[in-house]
């Protein structure tokens, strides 16, 4: 029983992984995560449980996948379930400014969605026309028209090493201040920046990040809050 346990687990787990296709993995929306961890459960229950039959548990987890199978192919053929079921993509920033509504929808912070861009090797806001949330939990990115052009590699004109790494300075009306200070820069150099945009109080500011240049790209909250 301790080795005909595992094996039945394990053909078992084949064959329903054929049943419910690639999408399971291929699109890990929140509910295909939920799905995949409680299949898993249901299978590990067939090897721990030493009741002396596993019919139960077997059955159990036969019953989960088709259920599972049903309801892919019940979305398939229903928009709007599918909305309900895996969610819709959801636009994170648009026109190169943060959409404070998505951001509160989603629970997602600022640092959230920078620490996403990175992962991409997008290190300035400055560079970001659209950015949509997928169901799947990963951020599409479109670059604005201006950063999809030539590379100076194309052109062979020499490059120069950037004086600063784009840095987040102000997140949701919050100096950061080790990010300041790393830099050798000041409250002082700030404010100073702030004032050449004519903005005189940082809680007007939703989001400012330090260039490559030395400069502050700034974002303002919306008017209307």
């Amino acid at each position: 029983m301790i080795i005909l346990k595992p094996t039945i687990a394990f053909f078992l787990l084949l064959l329903l992984a054929r049943l419910l296709g690639k999408k399971q993995m291929s699109q890990m929306t929140f509910f295909n995560y939920v799905t995949g961890i409680t299949i898993g459960s249901l299978a590990a229950n067939i090897i721990s449980f030493d009741d002396g039959t596993i019919w139960d548990e077997v059955i159990g987890l036969i019953w989960w996948c088709l259920l599972t199978a049903i309801l892919s192919y019940i979305t398939l053929k229903s928009a709007k379930l599918r909305v309900i079921i895996d969610g819709q993509p959801v636009i994170l920033i648009k026109n190169g400014r943060f959409q404070e509504s998505s951001l509160k929808s989603t629970k997602m912070s600022i640092e959230d969605i920078t620490m996403m861009l990175r992962e991409q090797s997008i290190f300035s806001i400055k560079e970001i026309d659209y950015a949509i949330l997928e169901p799947n939990g990963k951020l599409s990115v479109l670059k604005v028209q201006d950063q999809l052009s030539l590379i100076k590699k194309d052109m062979n004109i020499p490059t120069i090493k950037p004086k600063y790494l784009p840095e987040e300075i102000i997140i949701d009306s919050k100096i950061v201040y080790n990010n300041l200070s790393s830099y050798g820069l000041n409250i002082q150099w700030l404010e100073n920046e702030l004032k050449k945009q004519k903005i005189q109080s940082i809680g007007k500011v939703l989001y400012a990040e330090l260039q490559s240049d030395g400069s502050l790209y700034v974002l303002l909250r919306d008017k209307k809050k």
